[in-house]
């Protein structure tokens, strides 16, 4: 059975739907996008608990008149149809009990929302930025398979059209919550186009997953920064501008440096470089918070700490090893190609089993 506490919290949000459905009936409300949107937004993100609720009400009713009915039958068919139906109906009693455990407790605020990726080329050399690309491709095509939109807000190529450096956003209900357990080191083993002797090489690129910020979040004080303009290029004098159209802008209290050139715009590129640098700041000052709470429980945002090495892509053996779950699949070729989710559902659920791990304690 649930828990007073967990009953009482459930009901509490209960109530909270039936009210927002009863203001979203106000024809004064309905009419108000400012006020509606926010409120079916909520309804939308209590429904499941609400249906999970209700239909662990029925269940138990539905219990409660099977063991009654068992109790007072002399029918052997009838009792043996009857203890059938009691233990589904407690089978069920008890998985619902569990979604309910599970849907009430505190989500990540940021889930729902767009980030900001970042990756970059490691230890390797071109092989690495090769290898930065081919991640890039990747999240690309996970991004596709969502109906998401990726756009890319800064690059640096290398002399084999792979990436030293690529930042782009992920723009799609959900997205944080979906990648933010990709922040890490990402390794991997194989022979390299530029090797002639057949050899597999290790070589390594990070990636960083940001929630994007929302302006109330994140207050920059222009005095706070330092921007400079200058000549965009790129490898083999691709892009070269000989207006003053690249944007690079530090925050002095912080020393974050960021650099946007893809646009020939010197306006978008400033833009783009003061979402990315929003982004950024929020990402240090919630890790600053988090390391000030407690030092035990530091967490990068995004989960896993970026110098740790969270992922192995070894494309001889065809195989993907996520190292924080221990989870190994032979299926590199489609994971690459975008087919993400069995590593980024396995990650969802160690994060929720820790969660309700912390709720217990």
């Amino acid at each position: 059975m649930l828990e007073r506490g967990l009953q009482e919290a459930v009901a509490a949000r209960v109530a909270r739907f039936e009210a927002i459905e009863r203001q979203l009936a106000d024809p004064a409300v309905a009419s108000d996008p400012r006020r509606w949107q926010p409120l079916a937004q909520e309804r939308g993100e209590l429904e499941p608990l609400v249906t999970a609720y209700r239909r662990w009400q029925a269940v138990l009713d539905d219990l409660e008149a099977a063991r009654s009915l068992l109790r007072e039958s002399d029918d052997p068919d009838e009792r043996e149809y009857l203890a059938g139906e009691v233990e589904r109906l407690d089978a069920e009693r008890s998985r619902l009990e569990g979604e309910l455990r599970r849907l009430v407790l505190p989500r990540d605020p940021r889930d729902q929302r767009n980030v900001i990726m970042e990756i970059r080329a490691g230890t390797g050399g071109e092989e690495a930025a090769l290898f930065a690309a081919d991640l890039f491709r990747m999240y690309q095509r996970y991004a596709e398979r969502q109906g998401w939109r990726t756009e890319v807000m800064s690059s640096t190529e290398s002399d084999l059209g792979g990436f030293k450096e690529v930042i782009f956003s992920v723009t799609g209900r959900g997205a944080y919550s979906r990648l933010k357990h990709e922040s890490g080191v990402h390794r991997v083993q194989r022979v390299p186009v530029t090797e002639s002797g057949g050899r597999i090489h290790t070589s390594t690129a990070t990636v960083a997953v940001l929630p994007e910020a929302e302006e109330v979040e994140v207050e920059i004080n222009p005095d706070d920064l330092e921007i400079d303009t200058f000549s965009a290029s790129g490898p083999g004098g691709q892009h070269v501008n000989k207006t003053e159209s690249a944007v690079r802008i530090t925050h002095k209290p912080t020393g974050i440096v960021v650099t946007c050139q893809d646009e020939r715009s010197q306006h978008k590129n400033r833009a783009r470089a003061l979402k990315i640098l929003r982004a950024r700041l929020l990402d240090y000052y919630v890790r600053r918070q988090q390391q000030e709470l407690s030092e035990q429980r530091r967490v990068q945002v995004g989960t896993g700490e970026r110098s740790e090495k969270i992922r192995t892509y070894n494309f001889r053996e065809n195989r993907v090893t996520d190292h924080r779950i221990g989870l190994t699949l032979y299926r590199l070729d489609e994971i690459m190609d975008g087919d993400l989710d069995e590593l980024i559902d396995a990650l969802a659920a160690r994060e929720e089993a820790a969660r309700m791990g912390e709720a217990v304690s």
